[in-house]
């Protein structure tokens, strides 16, 4: 009777259902459940990776764009902070060329030339509205139109820059109406007359 019983037990055993089977299946769930969230916290992180990477990126290229201005600036300002003092120092320059000896005149235009102040004389060059101002006009007569003609006061450039326009004449076809140009003495002459009458 007992061995009957212990067999009649092992065949329930053997055939009976799984109590942890539905355990396992929530376990597996639950995982599933985690990994998917884990996927998608990962995927936000890594957008939000990638927005921090280009904000650092344009943060760094404005940082320095803002460092090359600065640069820029203080360059400019080494390079050009004597730039009105230059336009006063060309009128003086002008007085001292037409009462000293060329010898003289070239000393000054070597002490101008070491410190980056160029002299503009353009006869034969183009019109440039940059370096140029026109005061009177030529006659072409076989010579390109919209070339200098005559200067009638030099130009100077201070690094490059133009600190003085130089001012001068342009050759005009002979159709055109405009002002020729004068002698120097006529010039001054009409300025001091035009000056007088005001």
């Amino acid at each position: 009777a007992l061995i009957g019983l212990y067999s009649t037990a092992a065949k329930q055993w053997g055939t009976g259902d799984d109590c942890h089977g539905d355990d396992t299946t929530d376990d597996s769930s639950h995982a599933m459940t985690n990994v998917r969230l884990l996927e998608m916290r990962a995927s936000k992180l890594e957008e939000q990776v990638r927005e921090l990477t280009e904000r650092y990126k344009r943060v760094l290229a404005d940082s320095d764009n803002v460092r090359k201005r600065t640069q820029k600036f203080v360059q400019d300002a080494k390079l050009f902070g004597i730039q009105s003092f230059c336009r006063e120092l060309v009128e003086v320059a002008d007085l001292l060329e037409q009462t000293t000896d060329d010898l003289q005149g070239q000393r000054l235009q070597g002490i101008f030339t070491k410190h980056g102040l160029e002299k503009m004389s353009p006869v034969g060059a183009k019109y440039d509205p940059y370096q140029h101002e026109i005061v009177c006009h030529t006659p072409a007569e076989g010579g390109e139109p919209s070339t200098v003609t005559v200067v009638k006061q030099d130009g100077y450039k201070l690094h490059g820059r133009t600190v003085r326009h130089a001012q001068v004449g342009i050759a005009v076809m002979k159709r055109s109406r405009s002002r020729a140009c004068a002698s120097l003495p006529s010039l001054l002459y009409f300025t001091v007359v035009c000056t007088l009458q005001i």
